[in-house]
């Protein structure tokens, strides 16, 4: 229902928010099985996409080809198809760089649009065959390599650890891997840069993350280590951020954006970016997490579409908070201020997907440019293969809304109301009655529960379905990822809340559904290191709540109405809901109970409107 509503939106709006000359033109979309294992001989996995389109129209299209299995450090080559048409036919694979029982990987392809020539950046380390990952300290060296009629032949690789890598970095270090970029505006123009990430040990563990970015001013002959962030990562302790698989864009004014995948920071989010406005020598802007920009921990590609009529930043990665599956496509329409949401965005895949890398296709004259994505994705398994997909503008769409809206009187900024949804007389005033729809609280800090007391309280009418109903849901999914839910369970007789922190899980059930179709206040409350729930004012269930913070990590998500995979529904009506960052007294209970005004909350949605 909401992917068809999606779509009806998207054709009914294309005329009127598209670039001129766009309009008309019927949405494009076609993918197939660029490397498949079962297709190609001697390969048991192909992971790591990148891609670039020549000079000359040519699309390269690179992987790694993983010889005994999927793992990261065995006998893996760097193998690359070409295609003169846009991508409808494609070469034989061939090898451009062996790994010899050795690990060959991390390719990141930059096109000089100067000469013509394309440079191609590896990164090897020593193969292993345990698939076990590399030891600490590990030895892990870039390289470079050429090639200067289009792809057809590459030079031999040559060692540039000494011009891109630091000697601190002895413990990790990664080229991209995704395409790099040559800079076209300001007194940097003709550079190449592209992104990398590196750790340090002490000799026997990592304890320091680095990001950064390598450019060069003479076409990829020589390189120099440019910006770099760093992050230490105590052995056994906790860290803010680890910035890492570094994709750029060039914004119109020269400045550098760096996107990264976040690895298990504290920070909220699962990406980070940060911004160069020196041609990539230094950082004007340090790694920040981006909290709403929902995507597991995966690297990510971008990619600016060079086109009249706008400044548009794709970002290509799956959009599941917790798992590597729904690859997506979604914008930024100010320079990678604000990003869609999932919902806004277009999803290519319903199958586990992975890492993957962006092209565009068409022309800078063209209005309605066509793009490239490259990815791993699979039915079974997001490595099962590499798929090549295209598709234009149109059908992305242009500017999607974010949603219905209501006020959210504690933040000031709208909730959006999504599917099948309308209002209702309610409690007080009016309701909102969810069919096939839930409520999406855009992202503010001060919604940040972590691992203070708080209180979730709500009005909730429900009981013609008996399946589970989530009430609540904010954080991630999964048996480890921290979260916090409230769900009613009626075929059980029950509402369940349950925590997840570093420290596990912990949950509290009543004895009851409250399923009659009648309106109860339902609070859940965090205090003293217990969690309650409580209904109509009188404690339901009780018990040890899972010390921690609830929302550090993971993707930011506040959903009323739906677990955040969709799944689950709830077939009713709620009302006054809303969140407090601290236990609320008996007395301000009883207040919300009334609806009455109560100070601190960090979210109150009325449904009045």
């Amino acid at each position: 229902m909401r992917t068809a509503l999606r779509v009806v939106l998207a054709l009914v709006l294309l005329a009127f928010l598209a670039p001129a000359g766009s309009a008309q033109a019927a949405p494009q979309f076609d993918q197939k099985a660029l490397f498949d294992p079962h297709q190609e001989t001697g390969y048991a996995c192909f992971r790591i996409p990148a891609i670039v389109r020549s000079t000359h129209g040519t699309l390269l299209a690179f992987a790694e080809g993983r010889k005994d299995n999927c793992g990261d450090t065995g006998d893996i080559d760097l193998v690359l198809k070409r295609s003169t048409d846009g991508g409808t036919t494609w070469s034989p694979l061939r090898v451009v760089n062996r790994g010899g029982g050795d690990t060959h990987g991390n390719p990141v392809p930059i096109v000089d649009a100067k000469s013509g020539r394309i440079v191609l950046i590896t990164t090897y380390n020593k193969g292993r065959t345990d698939d076990k990952g590399c030891s600490v300290p590990c030895p892990r060296t870039p390289h470079s390599q050429y090639s200067t009629d289009d792809g057809r032949t590459w030079s031999t690789p040559v060692d540039i650890s000494a011009q891109a890598k630091l000697p601190a970095w002895d413990s990790w270090y990664a080229s991209g891997p995704v395409h790099g970029i040559q800079l076209q505006h300001g007194r940097h123009a003709g550079r190449l840069v592209f992104g990398v990430n590196a750790e340090r040990s002490d000799g026997t563990n990592s304890v320091e993350n680095y990001a950064g970015l390598v450019y060069s001013d003479d076409g990829g002959s020589s390189w120099h280590v440019g910006a770099v962030d760093n992050y230490l990562h105590p052995v056994g302790g906790t860290f803010t951020q680890k910035p890492s698989e570094v994709s750029v864009v060039e914004l119109p004014d020269g400045t550098i954006y760096a996107g990264g995948r976040e690895q298990s920071g504290t920070d909220i989010g699962n990406r980070d970016y940060a911004l160069s406005r020196d041609g990539g020598e230094t950082f004007s802007q340090r790694f920040t997490t981006i909290p709403d920009l929902v995507t597991p921990m995966v690297q990510g590609s971008l990619l600016r579409l060079d086109r009249p009529g706008g400044k548009r930043i794709l970002f290509a990665s799956p959009a599941d908070t917790d798992r590597r599956r729904w690859m997506t496509i979604r914008s930024s329409y100010d320079d990678g201020r604000t990003w869609e949401n999932a919902d806004q965005g277009t999803r290519v895949t319903t199958d586990w997907s992975g890492y993957s890398d962006l092209v565009q296709l068409s022309g800078p004259q063209d209005r309605n440019a066509k793009i490239g994505l490259m990815y791993e994705g699979g039915a079974v398994d997001a490595r099962d293969e590499i798929r090549f997909a295209r598709f234009d503008e149109n059908y992305l769409g242009w500017k999607r809304s974010p949603g219905v809206s209501t006020p959210d009187v504690a933040s000031g900024q709208p909730a959006r109301i999504l599917g099948d949804a309308g209002l209702v007389p309610g409690k007080f005033g009016k309701a909102v009655e969810l069919k096939n729809g839930f409520v999406r609280v855009p992202y503010s800090p001060a919604q940040l529960v972590g691992s203070a007391d708080f209180t979730f309280s709500t009005w909730v009418k429900y009981g013609a379905s008996k399946d589970p109903q989530p009430l609540l849901w904010l954080g991630g999914m999964g048996s480890t990822a921290p979260q916090l839910w409230l769900r009613a369970e009626p075929a059980s007789h029950r509402l369940i809340a349950m925590t997840t922190t570093a420290a596990g899980s912990k949950s509290v059930t009543t004895q009851s559904a409250y399923d009659d179709q009648k309106w109860h206040h339902v609070a859940l409350e965090r205090s003293g290191g217990q969690l309650r729930i409580l209904v109509d004012g009188a404690v339901a269930a009780s018990g040890p709540d899972s010390p921690g913070s609830v929302t550090q990590t993971v993707s930011f998500q506040l959903w009323l109405g739906e677990r955040l995979d969709g799944a689950q529904h709830l077939s009713g009506a709620l009302d006054d809901s809303r969140l407090f960052r601290r236990a609320l007294s008996t007395a301000d209970l009883t207040a919300v109970r009334a609806g009455k005004p109560v100070s601190g909350a960090v979210m109150e949605l009325r449904f009045d409107r």
